[in-house]
């Protein structure tokens, strides 16, 4: 059950991130799911759906790469990186077109086969102030940020 578990996970990851497949959130999010993200608490599909248009109207560009999956019994932890472009207004401020990278995990308790409860943690303050910070003169590709 573990490994069955641990596939979903990643299918998580691939379809419902990188894929756009509403249909996958449906099938593997439980309709009374719990959804403890960073700055909220979401309950089912719909509200999670709302969530991750809103952050695929700030970066419509997303990959999200699973980078380890470990699991035991009905829970399954994931680590992932993500790569994307802040091209929209969906984080409620302009786009600075700045590409950004970030990480996180990701636990997941499974029943059934449906995810009925989660918890995301990763840095989204460090990415609000990656978005925000002054860009450096004469700065690369990289768009080196100054420390003020």
């Amino acid at each position: 059950m573990p490994e069955m578990h641990a596939q979903f996970a990643r299918n998580w990851f691939e379809e419902v991130w990188n894929q756009r497949r509403d249909a996958t959130v449906r099938e593997l999010l439980a309709p009374a799911a719990v959804c403890h993200m960073e700055g909220a608490e979401l309950v089912g599909p719909d509200q999670f759906l709302q969530a991750r248009t809103a952050l695929l109207d700030a970066f419509p560009d997303i990959k999200v790469t699973v980078e380890a999956t470990l699991a035991e019994g009905d829970d399954v932890v994931v680590r992932w990186s993500a790569r994307a472009t802040h091209r929209g207004d969906g984080l409620g401020m302009p786009a600075s077109q700045r590409a950004v990278a970030f990480r996180g995990m990701t636990w997941m308790r499974f029943a059934n086969g449906r995810i009925i409860e989660g918890w995301d943690s990763w840095n989204l303050g460090q990415l609000l102030q990656e978005l925000t910070a002054p860009i450096k003169l004469g700065a690369g590709p990289a768009a080196e940020r100054s420390a003020t």
